[in-house]
C-alpha cells in the first residue's frame, strides 16, 4: 500500500500462491484504517465492458451521499483515473492515473471529494467497485471525460471511444460549482 497522489491510496494486496493457483485477502478494513481511511463500505458495484477504448467516468456523488471508492479489476485491464474537484485544493482540477488489472491485483482509493472514470484496455474487462454510502441518482453527477481544462491523458482516442450518451453530455470543469472543499489538518 502506498500513497497515491494527492490524497489517493494504491494497494497492493498480497497474493499467496502455489501450483493450484493464488489467495489474497482483497478487503481488510483493519489494514485500511491502520492507512488512516476509517470509513465503512455498504454497497459493492460491478461492471463490464465489452470491448477495449470503454470509457466510464468521471463520476461521482455529491453531498450529502457523496461516496468513497475502492476500485478493482476482477478481469482485464483499466487506466482508472481520479481528478481533484475539491474547492480550494492545490491540487483542484488535476487528475492522477493508475493502471488496475486482474494481474497486478492493484486497488485505487478514491475519497470523497474526487471525480472517478475509467477507460478499459482490454475486451471482457470486470471492474468491481465498493462505496462508502448508497447510490442516490439525486446526488448523481458527473464531469466530462475530454474536457481539455483536465487535460488526462486517456489511452483512446475521442474518436474511438466508447461511452454512454449520458456521459457525452456531462458538464465541463469551468460549469461546475463543487460542492467540495478541501481540507487542512
Amino acid at each position: 500500500m502506498h500513497k497515491g497522489a494527492f490524497e489517493l491510496l494504491v494497494l497492493e494486496p498480497e497474493k499467496f500462491g502455489d501450483d493450484r493457483g493464488w489467495f489474497c485477502e482483497s478487503y481488510s478494513r483493519e489494514r485500511l484504517a491502520a492507512a488512516g481511511f476509517d470509513r465503512a463500505f455498504v454497497q459493492d458495484n460491478q461492471s463490464f465492458s465489452r470491448r477495449a477504448g470503454v470509457v466510464r467516468g468521471l463520476h461521482f456523488q455529491i453531498p450529502p451521499h457523496a461516496q468513497d471508492k475502492l476500485v478493482s479489476v476482477l478481469r482485464g485491464r483499466i487506466c482508472d483515473v481520479a481528478v481533484d474537484i475539491r474547492r480550494g485544493s492545490p491540487t483542484y482540477g488535476q487528475y492522477a492515473a493508475y493502471e488496475l488489472s486482474a494481474e497486478n491485483g492493484r486497488q485505487l482509493l478514491v475519497p470523497v471529494g474526487f471525480a472517478h472514470g475509467f477507460c478499459t484496455l482490454a475486451p471482457d474487462t470486470q471492474v468491481f467497485y465498493k462505496v462508502s454510502d448508497y447510490y442516490r441518482p439525486d446526488c448523481e453527477r458527473g464531469l466530462r471525460w475530454n474536457d481539455p481544462e483536465l487535460n488526462i491523458d486517456w489511452p483512446v482516442s475521442e474518436k474511438l471511444a466508447t461511452l454512454s450518451d449520458r456521459d457525452g453530455q456531462l458538464p465541463w470543469l469551468s460549469e461546475f460549482d463543487s460542492p467540495f472543499r478541501y481540507e487542512t489538518e
